[in-house]
């Protein structure tokens, strides 16, 4: 920001006069960023896009990413269970972002341009224009590109300060504006017009958020009504995302930092945490249907987990470093300690794994539901403060009683980028009492995901036993890492900060970056390994591999030669997908020739029953951080998932549709009003109503 008072902003209550603002006080074509996510300001882009509509001959280039957009009502009985929901959760009047509607048609206007570095999750795949204009840039890297575009204006959507003063907050999205801001003026371009949009449903939050009113240049205060902010619907846990939850939750150290992603892997993980927490007895029970022994507890080690008993892979082998007698033949076996990581032949101890005493930290790119549920119970609650003496005197086991009173009044224990989660979440934060509420930061992302911001030193001693928990799509079996772009070079979603935190994961000695993964998945009623042997696009390279989680268990790859890799990503694989991965890895001279002893306990079955009475006592419950669905419409989504997964390929269509038409039973009445199929008119209807009360009936037989 610049040294020199700034004047006050120009203000307006109309959307359209603050685009007039902009284009007047903007000269020739328009480049126009706006934060991702929560922080964009729909209704003012909405406004600016009908202009430039108006308007060819000024050309209108949007920067931005994660362009929130509901999802549509679909067909059929998509569309019966998501249009009533979609109204309610979302509202009648949410501001669909015009320029999403224009690429999701391939619409947008030959003048206009838009360009994001992170998409929702697999909701472009067919844009042409978003594909092509999508940039892949590291978190920390954006910035610098937006001055290699020469943005020249910025729009962003901000709180109003409850106690009326003057101040504005970013709230949400403290990521980007101040450092793009600065590499802007940094390259010697001018400073780039700032426009605020005042939500007044937005959560206050201070400190590195707020700003004065004049860092912006015009603030439009729109009258009401003001749309619901964008909630993200919780999704329901699976068995698999509750055992890679647990499975990674045994790699976090008590007084360490922690760094989560989103969706259910990360609900299952901070739900393990939690329950490890508040009730250990029943976190054991879980890790005990894991084939945990709570006599593997160390109290030291490096934090990676022993599974007792749960070993997929063995392997007969001669002629390796391990073989009794040089030169024995291929029948003779060899024990090949490969350090596989969530066998039996895993040597690291145990991590303690009671509850948290001293607590975590929490500094993560993104702020979720999560970390609410976190800090409610107590798990979050180590408390850092920018001061490299202090941290010091902390760290050393120096600090005095003054120090520790500094620290429960000016301490933070969880710093963030951006935020985005459920109602629930804003109301918490909207809610939260002002001195809970000052030990969250919001900051810029050069400071959360990296530590070359000039506060290294600092930041070492803050982010202590630090834990990176984030998602991919797959994995190869020599520990690269595929998380946003399919083969064929369409992008799902993007890199965002993930390579950040990889990276930072082997900067700091204590770290580890743990990427989660689920073993297979359904693709066109077939089920596909997610461990492979290569694949065409790469997030992660392989040389900073580190550790991966499936619901088979932990694979530490940190360090390890390309053969002891494959063994150990092979015994976290589901079982009839082992030997594939093998078999290529012996071809291309990456394993010998060896015979290989394959069993079936990394089996969806096995782990269903494994899980099944936790599930039934209330220790796994299907929506652990709660649920935007009414207790009718988790019947329903467990319903019209079996229903999906049984209808995937013709025969199994069949199969299912015969079944439901000579099936009887009571029907769920309160179901199918809710779907609208109570009294089903034509014959299309009543197959969907058979096929609804089949679906219904199986899920609840179990």
């Amino acid at each position: 920001m610049s040294p020199h008072p700034r004047p006050e902003p120009a203000r307006f209550d109309s959307l359209d006069d603050a685009v007039e603002f902009l284009y007047q006080r903007v000269p020739g074509s328009l480049h126009v960023g706006a934060p991702l996510g929560l922080g964009k300001p729909h209704r003012l882009l909405n406004a600016l896009y009908q202009r430039a509509e108006r308007e060819p001959s000024r050309c209108l280039h949007l920067y931005t990413a994660l362009s929130l957009d509901p999802p549509g009502a679909g067909k059929g009985l998509e569309a019966r269970f998501l249009r009533p929901f979609a109204q309610r959760h979302f509202g009648d009047d949410f501001p669909r972002l015009a320029y999403v509607q224009a690429l999701k048609r391939n619409a947008l206007p030959a003048h206009m341009e838009v360009e994001e570095f992170y998409l929702q999750s697999g909701a472009l795949l067919h844009a042409q224009a978003a594909q092509r204009r999508y940039a892949s840039l590291n978190y920390t890297h954006v910035a610098r590109a937006l001055a290699d575009r020469g943005v020249n204006a910025v729009v962003q959507k901000v709180a109003a300060d409850p106690a009326g003063g003057a101040r504005l907050s970013l709230s949400c999205n403290t990521d980007l504006t101040f450092d793009a801001v600065d590499a802007i003026v940094a390259r010697g371009l001018p400073r780039p017009l700032l426009i605020a949009e005042v939500d007044p449903l937005l959560p206050w939050l201070d400190g590195s958020a707020a700003v004065d009113a004049s860092f912006f240049d015009a603030v439009v205060a729109p009258p009401g009504p003001y749309p619901k902010l964008f909630g993200l619907p919780r999704q329901p846990v699976s068995d698999a995302d509750y055992a890679i939850g647990f499975h990674a939750s045994t790699l976090v150290r008590d007084g360490g930092t922690l760094q989560i992603g989103i969706g259910t892997l990360a609900d299952a993980l901070c739900h393990a945490l939690v329950l490890r927490h508040t009730d250990n007895a029943a976190y054991w029970r879980v890790l005990g249907a894991l084939g945990y022994s709570q006599d593997d507890a160390g109290s030291s080690g490096t934090g990676i987990s022993s599974l007792e008993g749960a070993a997929s892979l063995e392997v007969d082998l001669s002629g390796t470093r391990n073989a009794k007698a040089p030169g024995a033949s291929l029948g003779q076996t060899a024990s090949l300690e490969a350090d596989l990581i969530g066998t039996r032949n895993a040597k690291a101890s145990v991590a303690p794994l009671g509850p948290f005493e001293v607590g975590l930290f929490g500094c993560s790119e993104m702020l979720n539901e999560g970390f609410r549920r976190l800090v409610e119970v107590g798990v979050i609650k180590r408390k850092v403060i920018d001061d490299l003496d202090f941290m010091r005197r902390l760290h050393e086991g120096r600090a005095d009683a003054a120090d520790r009173e500094r620290l429960e009044r000016e301490g933070e224990y969880l710093q963030g980028g951006f935020y985005l989660g459920s109602q629930d979440f804003y109301d918490w934060l909207r809610d939260m009492p002002d001195d809970r509420r000052r030990g969250i930061s919001m900051r810029r992302i050069s400071e959360v995901n990296e530590l070359y911001g000039g506060n290294e030193t600092l930041e070492r001693l803050q982010r202590r036993d630090a834990r990176f928990f984030n998602s991919c799509m797959m994995a190869t079996a020599l520990g690269a890492a595929v998380s946003d772009t399919l083969d064929d070079g369409r992008v799902v979603s993007g890199v965002g900060g993930q390579y950040n935190f990889v990276a930072m994961a082997h900067a700091l000695p204590d770290a580890r970056s743990v990427l989660m993964l689920r073993a297979t998945r359904d693709s066109g009623g077939d089920t596909r390994s997610n461990v492979v042997w290569n694949y065409a696009q790469t997030t992660i390279p392989r040389h900073l591999r580190d550790v991966y989680v499936t619901e088979y268990g932990i694979a530490d790859l940190r360090g390890k030669t390309d053969e002891d890799c494959i063994l150990a990503m092979a015994a976290v694989a589901a079982c009839g997908h082992q030997f594939p991965l093998l078999q290529a890895a012996m071809a291309s001279g990456k394993l010998p020739q060896a015979h290989y002893r394959l069993s079936d306990r990394n089996s969806p079955q096995r782990l269903r029953d494994a899980l099944a009475p936790l599930r039934q006592q209330g220790a796994l419950p299907d929506y652990p951080l709660g649920s935007d669905f009414t207790a009718v419409e988790q019947r329903l989504v467990k319903a019209l998932g079996w229903l999906k997964a049984n209808t995937a390929t013709a025969g199994s269509k069949v199969r299912t549709v015969f079944k439901a038409l000579f099936s009887s039973g009571a029907d769920d009445v309160e179901a199918m009003r809710r779907m609208g199929l109570e009294k089903p008119g034509g014959v299309g209807e009543r197959l969907e109503a058979r096929l609804v009360t089949l679906a219904l009936r199986e899920t609840q037989s179990g």
